[in-house]
């Protein structure tokens, strides 16, 4: 087994933590992936990964390995890039994340970048905050959409290293009151903007507490001299939109993800207001000297006019 196959399998134990899931990831059986391992430990003559009833984590020894590993990956990945590009059209993987509230945002610039450029192959994830911060840090993310203001503009420490990256400011997010039709008499049907001292009287569901969105729900709740205790806590959008078609709750959601709620569902949404809350999202970039081909094409896609229209029409719209 070559020594980059054997990193490969590194680079996606650490991101699994586990080595089944790693396995998996990576089409091989876990004692292949365990020999693996193993193998770059007699070839490094060091221990590389903490073992016990189940994954320990990496040595420091191996944090070191994996630093070497993830540069060798990159470097094979811009290279790859480079020389398609000679051989007529740009070809590669484009791994990209976004918090869960912008993830509607993500995938049709995804989309948009594929009509653009066929052969790139973009990788859509979900993250939290903390999880897009660490993979801009450690060069496993190309690019990340999230929240600008929590990344200061030259860098910000992320673990033990500096993460340099580039902020690019996309839209402003809003906030809207998702209710079922026709919910209580507390609001009317008449009523067109909802204050967040009116939506705190209501069983809410919102996100979990370790979410940076719902950082920001409390902060507007706090502002409007309100604390909310939720009737129902999720970590998933998906779920939290379907307590309300579904469970008869009230939620508070962005603009991107009331552009995407479906036209037959009866729902109500209404802006919030009192305070006018209005939060950066933003496109994040590990340094440029980093950066593929595949890269450099969704930045350019991202300072476009086309774009920009799609931010207009979809990150703060009411249907």
């Amino acid at each position: 087994m070559n020594l980059l196959t054997s990193m490969r399998y590194l680079v996606a134990l650490n991101e699994h933590r586990h080595f089944a899931r790693a396995a998996q990831a990576c089409h091989i059986t876990q004692p292949a992936l365990s020999n693996a391992i193993k193998a770059l430990e007699e070839e490094f003559g060091t221990v590389i990964v903490q073992r016990g009833r189940v994954f320990g984590g990496l040595t420091p020894e191996g944090e070191q390995v994996l630093a070497t590993a993830l540069s060798m990956l990159k470097a094979e990945e811009v290279l790859r890039q480079d020389l398609s590009v000679g051989a007529g059209q740009l070809k590669g993987k484009l791994r990209m994340a976004a918090v869960p509230t912008a993830m509607p945002m993500l995938t049709r610039f995804a989309a948009l970048l594929r009509v653009r450029h066929p052969g790139i192959t973009p990788m859509v994830l979900s993250m939290s905050s903390l999880e897009v911060e660490s993979g801009l840090e450690d060069l496993t993310l190309d690019l990340a959409l999230g929240y600008g203001d929590r990344m200061e503009s030259g860098s910000r420490t992320v673990g033990t290293r500096a993460a340099r990256v580039t902020v690019w400011p996309q839209y402003q997010e809003h906030y809207f009151l998702l209710s079922p039709t026709g919910a209580g008499a507390t609001l009317t049907a008449s009523t067109k903007s909802v204050t967040w001292a009116q939506a705190a009287k209501l069983p809410l569901c919102l996100l979990t507490p370790d979410m940076h969105n719902r950082q920001i729900v409390d902060d507007s709740f706090a502002a409007a001299g309100c604390v909310v205790t939720a009737a129902m806590e999720t970590n998933s959008v998906l779920s939290l939109m379907q307590a309300v078609i579904d469970g008869g709750l009230h939620s508070v959601l962005p603009g991107a993800l009331v552009a995407v709620l479906p036209e037959a569902a009866r729902l109500s949404v209404r802006p919030l207001r009192a305070p006018q809350t209005q939060t950066s999202i933003a496109f994040m970039t590990p340094p440029q000297e980093a950066g593929t081909r595949a890269q450099q094409a969704a930045i350019e896609l991202m300072q476009s006019e086309e774009w920009r229209n799609q931010c207009t029409r979809f990150a703060g719209a009411m249907r």
